[in-house]
């Protein structure tokens, strides 16, 4: 317990009456102990909490559980049948792992994660989990990715699998893809799970902000959420990730108790202790309720309730509370003389405890998160904890590989272990008693067989009724839309046809302007999800404040500084924007939970989320990858994108590689527009495959820049919709020249294009055709299918890319291609292969950014004007169609220094 020491700063009105307290402390110290004075000192605490005397609240306590045993709730179920079910399951989950790993050599997979866990999930699924078939949401589950083989045994024994399913584990190539996946990968498994958890630290943080955005949508009453809770089960070294506890102080201050954390307290990570030195479910007991949640311990088993009734001294709590974890592991791992010797031995007190137990008896002594009856009083404590406003940790004290056998049961390298022998596999049937059901003869061939009681058997039937009375099998996932979507009108994307006219804006400008379009659509506003990390300011999207305000659980309970001003920071419940703060993992975590909704609620919404584009796939590239896991819709907007546009800045800040990383995502479709019209097209575009009649579950990468320049207007031809979103059109037909060559642009490298086209015209008598390339990725894409297509069918008319046609239909085919960009030049360079008999040149900003202005950044890096024509120009003279001195020549007009250090290691 806890105490800041900030007490002298308070007055003291009656000196007197304080120092008889202190004295009365003192002497209960002194004549009956500290145990003592602790307790004395708790009950206080109590009953000022009771009297409803504000105290700060203490952030640890003895290490027991958190509900005594005369407290613990009546059990419901039939213990015995549902004690029978979890032996079924966890054989199964185990012979799993062991025909996978036997039939295959390596493929891997985990006994001991779900052999620790498996009471925790029973007593989800027998009493709590609610599942969809009643046409609800239910419940959302974020199982622990290692636990996978147990959730599928349990799927296996409701019929919802077959043993060819689980014959096929890790096995996911053939049989049409339906092979079971390692961990939960709803991309995978797209009607089975919901939540990708494996990459850890993942799981929690979505949960979390799973749970917020629950909340949010029952504020704006777009949907009745209140039935719905959030559990997330996770291990206790997943929460050294910092992602795992990073954002818990948010669940409490948006008051989510309509969440719950199962936190399996096995004290072992994957090489060794949790904290060997120490204590993990105390120390994660004072950052839970510290960041004032409400944390509910279940440390030890009903067998030790006899004996802590029994210690009227304290001496068996003490002995709780000073025994690390790296002892406690020890004595798993040992028999019941070393248990007696080391635990109960050094104090006679203790010894005579447990004088009447045997040695087998202090082996059998079990943690907490193996008793059910102790687990179910945990669960239906956080159930009923809706109102407090406080989410709920459950921290559950489990041994890895419970069951396994002594052999692997605690051991450092359990979970390595992906295999067992045949007589460590009849020591797991004799402890699950499952003699009757796996006769010593079934374990004599090559495979240990699985087992599944009859449909008419009474654990099926009682299995199944659970599931029906709590609304079906989980997990389940479901597309069905509960609340349709209507899109917008196209009125919201045609104010951009027409250009800016003579006002400079950026695309940035462009993207706020059309978010607000889209907003104040009727049908369609509504569902859109507007989030930010704390840069509304710097994107100028501070205008939507205001008009759309930012969502906040509990109002705006204060008047701003700014709230006489047209662009004041407006909260409400019902506010629209979510405005994360500085938490770029926290937003895309927001991201993903309004990108699944369609799935999760059936209520389909769309996020367009905005940020700075170096802080995106850089930093949080791996929840972007969950996203294209989780199969989420929505919209990802590099702001202040390129590494020469955003000007000042400097190396941290600036932005050349991230059209790069989205490369790398399948799923996501990365496009780099330089005006207005094609901002509008692509979202367009992309509400229509994401939310339209034959929905993709894909999402949308557009950078955004913040240079202001002026916006042409769009193109007449009919299909110029089509040729923005396929990746690359004729922006500009070249108008003379005695020479030709072709120049690529995207996003803001527009401008250098068209003054090196210009200029070329003007003063070298090269005719341009200026092409844009909005998405590079889309052509590489389209490519390597075209060239996988030609490969598998040789005999065959080969098919061209489109890159191809398009580019090859040039005047001269053999003259020149540069493509310029302001981020590196590996972008383009994705096309470059399929553009044969043609020279390609990719200018970009290859190199680390720093402070100066655009004009000296892009002559730095070499992707200015100057820099165009002259490549241009150097390209026409190895072609042979000019001479080398005319490049010369420019290279000196334009002052370039050729022995100047390369952008790229400068």
């Amino acid at each position: 317990m806890i105490f800041d020491g900030s007490m002298h700063q308070l007055p003291d009105t009656d000196p007197g009456e304080t120092a008889e307290w202190l004295d009365s402390l003192d002497a209960i110290v002194d004549v009956q102990g500290k145990t003592r004075a602790r307790y004395l000192l708790s009950r206080l605490l109590e009953r000022a909490r009771e009297s409803q005397v504000s105290f700060p609240a203490t952030v640890s306590t003895p290490y027991v559980n958190s509900i005594p045993r005369e407290q613990e709730p009546w059990f419901p179920g039939d213990e015995h049948i549902e004690r029978r079910i979890r032996a079924y399951i966890r054989w199964n989950a185990a012979v799993m792992v062991v025909r996978a790993n036997t039939n295959a050599e390596g493929i891997g997979g985990h006994l001991s994660t779900f052999a620790s866990s498996a009471s925790l999930y029973e007593v989800g699924f027998n009493h709590f989990f609610r599942g969809k078939d009643s046409g609800t949401p239910g419940d959302h589950i974020y199982f622990q990715g290692h636990a996978a083989p147990g959730v599928y045994a349990r799927a296996f024994i409701e019929r919802r699998l077959d043993e060819d399913d689980l014959d096929h584990f890790r096995r996911e190539i053939g049989r049409n893809g339906r092979g079971l996946s390692s961990y939960p990968h709803p991309r995978l498994m797209p009607e089975f799970w919901e939540f990708p958890t494996v990459s850890m630290g993942l799981g929690p943080l979505t949960a979390l902000y799973h749970a917020r955005f629950n909340r949010y949508l029952q504020n704006r009453q777009l949907d009745d959420t209140s039935a719905s809770r959030v559990w997330a089960f996770l291990g206790d070294g997943e929460c050294d990730e910092p992602e795992t506890l990073g954002s818990i102080s948010l669940a409490a201050r948006e008051q989510l108790d309509n969440l719950t954390f199962v936190v399996n307290c096995n004290l072992q990570r994957l090489d060794g202790p949790v904290r060997g030195n120490g204590k993990i479910i105390q120390e994660l007991e004072a950052v839970f309720r510290g960041a004032g949640w409400n944390v509910i311990k279940v440390i030890w088993g009903s067998k030790w309730d006899e004996l802590l009734a029994r210690d009227t001294t304290g001496v068996l709590l003490n002995k709780m509370n000073n025994t690390v974890d790296g002892e406690f592991q020890r004595y798993i791992i040992e028999n019941g003389n070393y248990i007696r010797e080391n635990f109960f031995g050094p104090d006679p007190r203790l010894r005579e405890m447990v004088s009447h137990l045997s040695d087998e008896e202090l082996e059998m002594l079990p943690r907490g998160g193996h008793d059910y009856r102790k687990l179910f009083a945990a669960f239906k404590a956080a159930s009923e904890n809706i109102g407090s406003g406080r989410p709920t940790a459950i921290l559950c004290k489990t041994v890895k590989g419970w069951t396994l056998g002594h052999e692997i049961e605690g051991r450092n390298a359990t979970h390595q272990i992906k295999k067992m022998t045949d007589e460590q596999l009849r020591t797991l049937r004799d402890t699950l008693h499952l003699n009757d059901e796996i006769p010593d003869s079934a374990l004599s061939g090559d495979d240990p067989p699985y087992f599944r009681p009859a449909e008419d058997s009474i654990e099926y039937q009682y299995m199944m009724e659970r599931r029906r009375a709590l609304g079906g099998s989980v997990p389940k996932r479901t597309t069905t839309a509960r609340k349709p979507l209507v899109l917008p009108s196209p009125d919201a994307f045609s104010e951009f046809d027409s250009g800016s006219g003579e006002q400079a804006v950026s695309t940035t400008m462009v993207f706020t302007r059309l978010l607000r379009n889209m907003a104040r659509d009727k049908v369609f506003g509504q569902r859109v999800v507007p989030i930010i990390p704390d840069e509304a300011r710097t994107f100028g999207m501070d205008s939507l404040f205001r008009e759309l305000k930012i969502y906040a659980s509990q109002g705006q309970k204060y008047e701003p500084v700014d709230h006489a001003l047209l662009l004041s920071y407006a909260e409400s419940t019902s506010g629209q924007i979510l405005e994360e703060g500085i938490t770029e993992a926290g937003s895309m975590a927001s991201f993903i939970a309004a990108g699944t909704s369609y799935a999760t609620r059936g209520v389909p919404m769309v996020p367009f989320y905005t940020f700075y584009s170096m802080f995106g796939f850089q930093r949080v590239g791996d929840l972007i990858w969950q996203a294209a896991d989780a199969r989420t819709r929505g919209f990802l907007l590099g702001a202040t994108a390129g590494r020469t546009t955003l000007m000042g800045e400097g190396l941290q800040h600036q932005d050349g590689h991230s059209l790069l990383l989205a490369s790398t995502v399948p799923f996501c479709q990365a496009y780099d527009p330089a005006f207005a019209y094609e901002v509008a097209a692509i979202v367009k575009n992309g509400l229509n495959r994401m939310y339209g009649d034959a929905p993709e579950d894909i999402f949308y990468y557009i950078t955004l820049y913040n240079e202001n320049y002026q916006m042409p207007a769009r193109p007449t031809s009919p299909v110029i919709e089509a040729d923005i979103v396929q990746g690359l059109y004729k922006w500009q037909e070249a108008t003379g020249g005695k020479h030709r060559a072709t120049i690529l642009f995207s996003g803001a490298a527009q401008g250098a294009a068209r003054a090196a086209a210009a200029e070329l015209l003007e003063k070298y008598d090269v005719g341009i055709d200026l092409w844009s390339a909005t998405s590079y990725k889309t052509l590489r894409e389209e490519a390597l299918e075209v060239e996988r297509w030609n490969r598998l069918h040789p005999t065959d008319a080969p098919r061209q890319p489109l890159v191809t046609r398009l580019l090859s239909d040039a005047p001269n085919p053999f003259s020149p291609i540069v493509a310029v960009t302001d981020f590196m030049r590996a972008v383009p360079e994705q096309v470059a292969r399929f553009i044969p008999g043609r020279s390609f040149t990719p200018l970009g900003t290859d190199g680390m950014g720093r402070s100066d202005t655009r004009e000296a950044l892009r002559q730095h890096f070499e992707v200015d004007m100057p820099h165009v024509v002259v490549t241009v120009l150097h390209q026409l003279a190895l072609a042979g169609t000019i001479k080398s001195e005319v490049v010369q020549s420019a290279i000196t007009a334009y002052a370039i220094n050729p022995e100047g250090i390369s952008p790229l290691y400068s």
